[in-house]
């Protein structure tokens, strides 16, 4: 059996648990901040529910901020000692972080909550290693699918996590389930995850060189990453498009909460209905048009859509238009992400593939450290639906730039 056809699913497996474990949490934090209805909400009655917005956006923040740090150097060390050991080293950080926000929310310390939540960014760079791994073992011209499965895994991990996370945290099925149930969970999947690849992971690369540790490597990264001509507007757009995401991301389940009062059940059923389109995006529909198209052509288009995608949450006052809008947005979406990293990868040497695409993961981390906290304000100050659609705009004005500024690689 070839490398590629042994390490592919085992890559493929870890980033769908690893994608759970994210989705199992995402209807849950909203509830400890954002919304003052629900029975796990954390802060004291006299508090405004704007300042729990804010809060909300600075622990989602800490998270990129602490991962800008570390996943280039992650990247770049799997280029030396190999992916399988770097994954497994994150998911078994990632499985402690868990479990340690699970403990904070049962002592209600918001302290613990922020740590726990630094120390998850900075174990957090086992999707850039992942890409990696893959990159090592694809054909350039096969990159954008392969990296689209990455993307399917994405998505049947939001139709899977989120149900999952709504589910363990109501009550009224088990007595003892609480808004700790889901992290305790996911933190059991990342423990048996990094198992699974340490033991069953086929190792893709591994280098005879050195490697030091330089801690000031994200901001260096970011300054190199501008040098890098052929690929400097590509990483521009890449960290506007993850500012736009973010900033729609982080204050999603806040949107659902108070314009159609869903709760931490009904956020995870949305967003599991969101992963299915995802997954349809990224599994078929992106594995279709890669057979055509090139990322460069795809970009100019979906990159628009996506951005359409997002103002278009303005139109729904009833689920049914919501779950069409829902379905618009991950479609278009789903094929962004999965080809910005894609022609990132395309566009560079073979041999410094993980530094790459960890340079790339840190303008992303750097892209989703700063729209949190925005959200928050934006949220307290206007609406929670403000994020919402200046997020549509920020995506938008990354397509006007690669429109521009990107041409063909034979222009």
């Amino acid at each position: 059996m070839k490398k590629s056809s042994r390490a592919l699913p085992v890559i493929l497996t870890a980033i769908f648990l690893d994608l759970i474990c994210n989705g199992i949490i995402v209807p849950i934090v909203p509830q400890l901040l954002a919304n003052p209805d629900s029975p796990y909400y954390l802060l004291p009655t006299y508090v405004p529910v704007s300042y729990g917005y804010i809060i909300l956006g600075i622990l989602i923040a800490v998270y990129p901020i602490a991962m800008f740090f570390s996943s280039p150097i992650m990247g770049e060390y799997s280029d030396f000692v190999g992916r399988r050991k770097i994954m497994t080293l994150s998911l078994a950080g990632t499985a402690i972080s868990l479990v340690w926000f699970a403990f904070g929310i049962y002592t209600r310390s918001l302290t613990m909550l922020f740590l726990a939540r630094i120390f998850s960014g900075i174990m957090g760079g086992n999707l850039s290693v992942a890409q990696a791994a893959i990159a090592d073992i694809t054909p350039p011209k096969l990159r954008a699918s392969r990296f689209g499965l990455i993307g399917a895994a994405y998505g049947v991990g939001f139709i899977v996590g989120p149900v999952i996370g709504g589910v363990l945290a109501d009550a009224n099925l088990v007595s003892w389930f609480s808004a700790s149930t889901p992290f305790i969970f996911a933190g059991l999947i990342s423990a048996i995850n990094a198992i699974l690849v340490y033991f069953l992971m086929t190792e893709t690369r591994v280098s005879d060189g050195t490697f030091i540790i330089k801690w000031t490597k994200a901001v260096k990264d970011i300054f190199h990453a501008y040098g890098m001509k052929n690929i400097r507007v590509i990483f521009i757009v890449n960290f506007l498009f993850h500012s736009g995401l973010t900033l729609f991301a982080t204050f999603f389940s806040v949107f659902l909460i108070s314009g159609f009062h869903f709760n931490q059940t009904d956020i995870g059923y949305y967003i599991g209905f969101v992963g299915i389109w995802a997954i349809l995006s990224q599994g078929v529909l992106l594995r279709i048009l890669s057979k055509k198209f090139d990322e460069f052509l795809l970009l100019r288009i979906f990159l628009l859509l996506g951005s359409a995608s997002m103002f278009a949450f303005y139109i729904p006052d009833h689920i049914v238009g919501l779950l069409v809008v829902g379905a618009l947005f991950a479609l278009t979406n789903g094929v962004n992400m999965a080809s910005l990293p894609s022609i990132v990868s395309r566009r560079s040497s073979p041999n410094i593939q993980g530094e790459i695409l960890g340079i790339n993961t840190s303008v992303q981390s750097l892209a989703q450290t700063a729209p949190p906290i925005v959200a928050g304000f934006l949220a307290a100050e206007f609406s929670p639906s403000a994020p919402v659609y200046i997020a549509g705009a920020i995506i938008g004005l990354g397509w006007i730039i690669f429109m521009i500024f990107v041409k063909k690689e034979n222009e």
